[in-house]
Protein backbone atom coordinates (compact mmCIF):
# COMPACT_ATOMS: atom_id res chain seq x y z
CA UNK A 1 0.00 0.00 0.00
CA UNK A 2 1.28 3.68 -0.92
CA UNK A 3 0.26 6.52 1.56
CA UNK A 4 1.42 10.14 0.19
CA UNK A 5 1.37 13.06 3.01
CA UNK A 6 1.82 16.26 2.51
CA UNK A 7 2.93 18.53 5.32
CA UNK A 8 4.90 15.38 5.97
CA UNK A 9 8.14 17.18 7.74
CA UNK A 10 6.14 19.04 10.34
CA UNK A 11 4.26 18.59 13.49
CA UNK A 12 1.57 16.29 13.12
CA UNK A 13 2.24 15.64 9.76
CA UNK A 14 5.92 13.83 10.85
CA UNK A 15 3.20 11.94 13.49
CA UNK A 16 1.05 10.14 10.53
CA UNK A 17 4.57 9.51 8.82
CA UNK A 18 5.55 7.27 11.94
CA UNK A 19 1.63 5.64 12.43
CA UNK A 20 2.00 5.05 8.21
CA UNK A 21 5.53 3.46 8.46
CA UNK A 22 4.25 1.45 11.47
CA UNK A 23 1.69 0.01 9.67
CA UNK A 24 3.70 -1.34 6.92
CA UNK A 25 2.85 1.65 4.28
CA UNK A 26 5.48 2.93 1.66
CA UNK A 27 5.63 6.56 2.38
CA UNK A 28 5.89 9.28 -0.03
CA UNK A 29 6.52 12.99 1.58
CA UNK A 30 5.60 15.79 -0.82
CA UNK A 31 7.49 18.95 0.63
CA UNK A 32 8.80 21.98 -0.35
CA UNK A 33 12.87 22.10 -1.64
CA UNK A 34 13.48 24.46 1.36
CA UNK A 35 11.94 22.02 3.83
CA UNK A 36 13.32 21.10 7.17
CA UNK A 37 13.25 17.67 6.82
CA UNK A 38 14.32 16.79 11.07
CA UNK A 39 11.37 14.93 11.79
CA UNK A 40 11.78 12.33 8.89
CA UNK A 41 15.45 11.98 9.04
CA UNK A 42 16.86 8.37 9.51
CA UNK A 43 13.01 6.86 8.59
CA UNK A 44 12.09 5.06 5.38
CA UNK A 45 10.64 7.50 3.26
CA UNK A 46 10.48 8.50 -0.20
CA UNK A 47 11.11 12.22 -0.24
CA UNK A 48 9.32 14.57 -3.07
CA UNK A 49 10.64 17.83 -2.89
CA UNK A 50 7.99 19.50 -5.94
CA UNK A 51 5.95 21.20 -3.19
CA UNK A 52 1.89 21.51 -3.48
CA UNK A 53 2.40 23.99 -7.07
CA UNK A 54 4.04 21.90 -9.45
CA UNK A 55 1.82 19.92 -11.11
CA UNK A 56 3.84 17.37 -12.71
CA UNK A 57 5.89 16.51 -9.69
CA UNK A 58 2.46 15.82 -7.46
CA UNK A 59 1.06 13.52 -10.10
CA UNK A 60 4.74 11.27 -10.15
CA UNK A 61 4.18 11.41 -6.63
CA UNK A 62 0.49 10.58 -6.79
CA UNK A 63 1.03 7.50 -8.87
CA UNK A 64 -0.57 4.27 -8.21
CA UNK A 65 -0.88 5.76 -4.48
CA UNK A 66 -3.77 4.05 -2.46
CA UNK A 67 -4.24 7.24 0.10
CA UNK A 68 -3.50 10.63 0.67
CA UNK A 69 -3.45 12.54 3.44
CA UNK A 70 -3.69 16.32 2.60
CA UNK A 71 -2.27 17.74 5.94
CA UNK A 72 -0.17 20.69 5.15
CA UNK A 73 -1.84 24.12 5.33
CA UNK A 74 -1.00 27.78 6.50
CA UNK A 75 -1.65 28.85 9.40
CA UNK A 76 -0.28 32.31 9.34
CA UNK A 77 0.54 34.83 6.66
CA UNK A 78 0.17 38.62 6.70
CA UNK A 79 -2.69 38.64 3.43
CA UNK A 80 -5.64 36.96 3.05
CA UNK A 81 -4.13 35.75 -0.30
CA UNK A 82 -1.62 33.83 1.87
CA UNK A 83 -4.17 31.73 3.26
CA UNK A 84 -6.59 30.76 0.32
CA UNK A 85 -3.31 30.05 -1.82
CA UNK A 86 -1.98 27.90 0.60
CA UNK A 87 -4.80 26.22 1.96
CA UNK A 88 -7.39 26.38 -1.08
CA UNK A 89 -4.86 26.60 -4.48
CA UNK A 90 -3.16 23.97 -2.44
CA UNK A 91 -5.40 22.02 -2.23
CA UNK A 92 -6.94 22.31 -6.01
CA UNK A 93 -3.67 20.94 -7.52
CA UNK A 94 -3.38 18.16 -5.39
CA UNK A 95 -6.80 17.27 -6.28
CA UNK A 96 -6.76 17.69 -9.28
CA UNK A 97 -3.52 15.06 -9.63
CA UNK A 98 -5.23 12.74 -7.92
CA UNK A 99 -7.97 12.43 -10.47
CA UNK A 100 -4.95 11.41 -12.91
CA UNK A 101 -5.21 8.18 -10.20
CA UNK A 102 -9.05 7.98 -9.15
CA UNK A 103 -9.37 4.34 -10.20
CA UNK A 104 -6.51 3.48 -7.74
CA UNK A 105 -6.93 5.91 -4.91
CA UNK A 106 -8.85 4.42 -2.16
CA UNK A 107 -8.97 7.94 -0.23
CA UNK A 108 -8.24 11.53 -0.33
CA UNK A 109 -8.01 12.85 3.30
CA UNK A 110 -8.11 16.38 4.09
CA UNK A 111 -7.44 17.88 7.63
CA UNK A 112 -9.08 20.58 8.38
CA UNK A 113 -9.86 22.92 11.48
CA UNK A 114 -12.17 23.51 14.31
CA UNK A 115 -12.23 27.28 13.51
CA UNK A 116 -14.85 26.49 10.42
CA UNK A 117 -17.46 26.22 13.01
CA UNK A 118 -15.84 28.59 15.10
CA UNK A 119 -16.43 28.93 19.22
CA UNK A 120 -19.12 26.97 20.96
CA UNK A 121 -21.95 28.35 22.04
CA UNK A 122 -23.63 28.14 25.84
CA UNK A 123 -21.18 25.36 26.00
CA UNK A 124 -22.63 22.89 23.92
CA UNK A 125 -19.99 21.36 21.34
CA UNK A 126 -20.24 22.20 18.00
CA UNK A 127 -20.77 19.16 15.63
CA UNK A 128 -20.55 18.05 12.11
CA UNK A 129 -24.03 19.67 11.39
CA UNK A 130 -23.17 22.85 12.66
CA UNK A 131 -22.77 25.94 9.96
CA UNK A 132 -19.83 27.26 9.31
CA UNK A 133 -18.59 30.65 11.42
CA UNK A 134 -15.25 30.94 10.78
CA UNK A 135 -14.03 34.39 12.78
CA UNK A 136 -10.29 34.76 11.00
CA UNK A 137 -9.32 34.35 7.37
CA UNK A 138 -7.56 31.38 8.48
CA UNK A 139 -11.05 29.41 9.37
CA UNK A 140 -12.61 31.40 6.13
CA UNK A 141 -9.73 29.82 3.99
CA UNK A 142 -10.35 26.50 5.65
CA UNK A 143 -14.35 26.26 4.88
CA UNK A 144 -13.52 27.12 1.29
CA UNK A 145 -11.05 24.25 1.51
CA UNK A 146 -13.92 22.24 2.91
CA UNK A 147 -16.15 23.08 -0.19
CA UNK A 148 -13.89 22.24 -2.91
CA UNK A 149 -12.76 18.87 -1.18
CA UNK A 150 -16.51 18.22 -1.23
CA UNK A 151 -17.45 19.13 -5.12
CA UNK A 152 -14.59 15.98 -6.09
CA UNK A 153 -16.49 13.55 -3.70
CA UNK A 154 -18.17 11.93 -6.68
CA UNK A 155 -15.12 11.30 -8.42
CA UNK A 156 -12.95 11.10 -5.50
CA UNK A 157 -13.60 9.26 -2.27
CA UNK A 158 -13.23 12.17 -0.04
CA UNK A 159 -13.04 12.52 4.04
CA UNK A 160 -12.68 15.64 6.07
CA UNK A 161 -11.37 15.53 9.35
CA UNK A 162 -11.29 18.65 11.45
CA UNK A 163 -8.95 18.97 14.62
CA UNK A 164 -8.90 21.48 17.67
CA UNK A 165 -5.88 22.75 19.45
CA UNK A 166 -3.61 20.05 19.08
CA UNK A 167 -0.28 19.49 21.74
CA UNK A 168 2.60 16.52 21.83
CA UNK A 169 6.11 16.04 21.19
CA UNK A 170 7.49 17.88 18.48
CA UNK A 171 4.74 21.08 18.73
CA UNK A 172 6.66 24.02 19.01
CA UNK A 173 3.19 26.69 18.97
CA UNK A 174 2.03 25.75 22.43
CA UNK A 175 5.66 24.78 23.27
CA UNK A 176 5.62 28.81 24.32
CA UNK A 177 3.01 27.77 27.78
CA UNK A 178 5.37 25.09 29.21
CA UNK A 179 8.76 27.07 28.62
CA UNK A 180 7.36 29.93 30.63
CA UNK A 181 5.37 27.33 32.82
CA UNK A 182 8.94 25.74 34.05
CA UNK A 183 10.29 29.56 34.39
CA UNK A 184 7.47 29.83 37.25
CA UNK A 185 4.63 31.74 35.35
CA UNK A 186 1.76 31.21 32.90
CA UNK A 187 -1.03 33.49 31.38
CA UNK A 188 -4.82 33.10 31.38
CA UNK A 189 -6.90 35.33 29.19
CA UNK A 190 -9.56 37.34 30.44
CA UNK A 191 -10.97 36.62 33.66
CA UNK A 192 -13.42 34.20 33.18
CA UNK A 193 -13.44 30.07 32.61
CA UNK A 194 -12.57 29.05 29.09
CA UNK A 195 -12.38 25.66 28.18
CA UNK A 196 -11.30 23.67 25.14
CA UNK A 197 -11.05 20.66 23.07
CA UNK A 198 -7.23 19.79 22.94
CA UNK A 199 -5.99 16.23 21.64
CA UNK A 200 -2.36 14.69 21.24
CA UNK A 201 -1.26 14.00 18.06
CA UNK A 202 -0.69 10.58 18.15
CA UNK A 203 -4.45 10.33 19.02
CA UNK A 204 -5.34 13.11 16.44
CA UNK A 205 -3.36 10.94 13.34
CA UNK A 206 -4.78 7.61 14.98
CA UNK A 207 -8.12 9.22 14.04
CA UNK A 208 -7.26 10.52 10.81
CA UNK A 209 -5.87 6.99 9.72
CA UNK A 210 -9.14 4.99 10.95
CA UNK A 211 -11.09 7.36 8.97
CA UNK A 212 -9.43 7.13 5.94
CA UNK A 213 -9.82 3.40 6.12
CA UNK A 214 -13.31 3.31 6.83
CA UNK A 215 -15.93 2.72 4.37
CA UNK A 216 -18.32 5.00 6.00
CA UNK A 217 -16.44 7.36 6.12
CA UNK A 218 -16.13 8.57 2.51
CA UNK A 219 -17.84 11.99 1.38
CA UNK A 220 -18.20 12.48 5.19
CA UNK A 221 -16.42 15.50 7.78
CA UNK A 222 -15.31 14.68 10.89
CA UNK A 223 -14.07 16.06 14.02
CA UNK A 224 -11.25 13.81 15.46
CA UNK A 225 -10.33 15.66 19.05
CA UNK A 226 -10.87 14.84 23.24
CA UNK A 227 -13.31 13.45 24.41
CA UNK A 228 -13.49 15.53 27.14
CA UNK A 229 -13.12 19.49 27.10
CA UNK A 230 -10.65 21.09 29.51
CA UNK A 231 -10.34 23.99 31.42
CA UNK A 232 -6.87 26.10 32.11
CA UNK A 233 -7.01 25.41 35.61
CA UNK A 234 -7.26 21.71 34.83
CA UNK A 235 -4.11 22.15 32.28
CA UNK A 236 -2.26 24.40 34.69
CA UNK A 237 -2.50 21.65 38.05
CA UNK A 238 -1.42 18.78 35.85
CA UNK A 239 1.29 20.78 34.09
CA UNK A 240 2.28 21.88 37.77
CA UNK A 241 2.31 18.36 38.50
CA UNK A 242 4.38 17.20 35.85
CA UNK A 243 6.76 20.09 36.26
CA UNK A 244 6.73 19.61 39.66
CA UNK A 245 6.38 23.23 40.18
CA UNK A 246 4.32 26.10 40.75
CA UNK A 247 3.76 29.20 38.57
CA UNK A 248 2.31 32.49 39.08
CA UNK A 249 -0.59 33.40 37.06
CA UNK A 250 -1.27 36.56 35.57
CA UNK A 251 -4.76 36.91 33.89
CA UNK A 252 -4.35 39.43 31.08
CA UNK A 253 -7.56 41.15 30.06
CA UNK A 254 -9.07 40.49 27.17
CA UNK A 255 -8.51 44.34 26.36
CA UNK A 256 -5.09 43.89 26.90
CA UNK A 257 -4.80 41.01 24.62
CA UNK A 258 -5.93 43.20 21.79
CA UNK A 259 -3.66 45.85 22.11
CA UNK A 260 -0.61 43.29 22.38
CA UNK A 261 -2.14 42.11 19.09
CA UNK A 262 -2.32 45.27 17.30
CA UNK A 263 1.50 46.18 18.23
CA UNK A 264 2.54 42.85 17.17
CA UNK A 265 0.65 42.76 13.67
CA UNK A 266 2.11 46.41 13.26
CA UNK A 267 5.89 45.31 13.67
CA UNK A 268 4.93 42.45 11.17
CA UNK A 269 4.35 45.37 8.55
CA UNK A 270 8.29 45.79 8.72
CA UNK A 271 8.92 42.08 8.84
CA UNK A 272 8.88 39.27 6.29
CA UNK A 273 7.22 36.83 8.61
CA UNK A 274 3.32 37.03 9.83
CA UNK A 275 2.68 37.75 13.04
CA UNK A 276 1.99 35.24 15.70
CA UNK A 277 0.09 37.13 17.21
CA UNK A 278 -2.70 39.60 16.03
CA UNK A 279 -5.98 40.87 15.52
CA UNK A 280 -7.84 38.25 14.60
CA UNK A 281 -5.86 35.62 16.60
CA UNK A 282 -6.81 37.44 19.45
CA UNK A 283 -10.19 37.40 18.45
CA UNK A 284 -9.30 33.58 18.72
CA UNK A 285 -8.18 33.53 22.04
CA UNK A 286 -10.95 36.11 23.82
CA UNK A 287 -13.92 33.24 22.93
CA UNK A 288 -15.28 31.03 25.76
CA UNK A 289 -15.39 27.35 24.44
CA UNK A 290 -13.62 26.12 21.73
CA UNK A 291 -15.21 22.33 22.08
CA UNK A 292 -16.23 20.18 19.78
CA UNK A 293 -18.64 16.88 19.70
CA UNK A 294 -16.64 13.32 18.62
CA UNK A 295 -19.78 11.18 18.87
CA UNK A 296 -20.15 10.82 14.87
CA UNK A 297 -16.36 9.61 14.33
CA UNK A 298 -17.00 6.91 17.71
CA UNK A 299 -19.96 5.69 15.61
CA UNK A 300 -18.99 5.69 12.65
CA UNK A 301 -15.40 3.77 12.84
CA UNK A 302 -14.90 3.35 16.86
CA UNK A 303 -12.15 6.70 17.04
CA UNK A 304 -11.12 6.59 20.95
CA UNK A 305 -9.10 9.34 22.98
CA UNK A 306 -6.24 7.48 23.80
CA UNK A 307 -3.91 9.53 25.48
CA UNK A 308 -5.12 11.08 28.91
CA UNK A 309 -4.19 14.89 29.26
CA UNK A 310 -2.06 14.00 32.59
CA UNK A 311 -0.37 10.92 29.86
CA UNK A 312 -0.02 13.60 27.33
CA UNK A 313 1.68 16.33 29.33
CA UNK A 314 3.96 14.19 30.75
CA UNK A 315 4.96 12.83 27.29
CA UNK A 316 5.12 15.74 25.76
CA UNK A 317 6.99 17.63 28.91
CA UNK A 318 9.42 14.45 29.15
CA UNK A 319 10.36 15.07 25.34
CA UNK A 320 10.82 18.78 25.75
CA UNK A 321 13.40 18.36 28.30
CA UNK A 322 14.97 15.72 26.50
CA UNK A 323 15.59 18.13 23.52
CA UNK A 324 16.55 20.85 25.94
CA UNK A 325 13.83 22.84 25.27
CA UNK A 326 12.70 23.66 28.75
Amino acid sequence: MIAVVTGSNGFVGSHLVDLLIEKGYTVRCIVRKTSNLRWLEGKDVEIHDCGLFDKDGLEKALKDADYVYHVAGVVKSKTKEGYFKGNVETTKNLLEAALKNKNKLKRFLVVSSLTVSGPAKDEIPVTEESPYNPLTTYGRSKVEEEKLALKYKDEIPITICRAPAVYGERDTEILIYFKNFAKGITTTIGFDRKILSLIHAVDLVDGFYKAATSEKAKGEIYFISSEKFYSWDEINKITAEVLGKKAIRIKVPHFAVYTLAAIAQFFSMFSSKAATLNLEKAKDLTQHAWICDTSKAIRDFGYRQNISIEEGIRRTCKWYKEMGWI
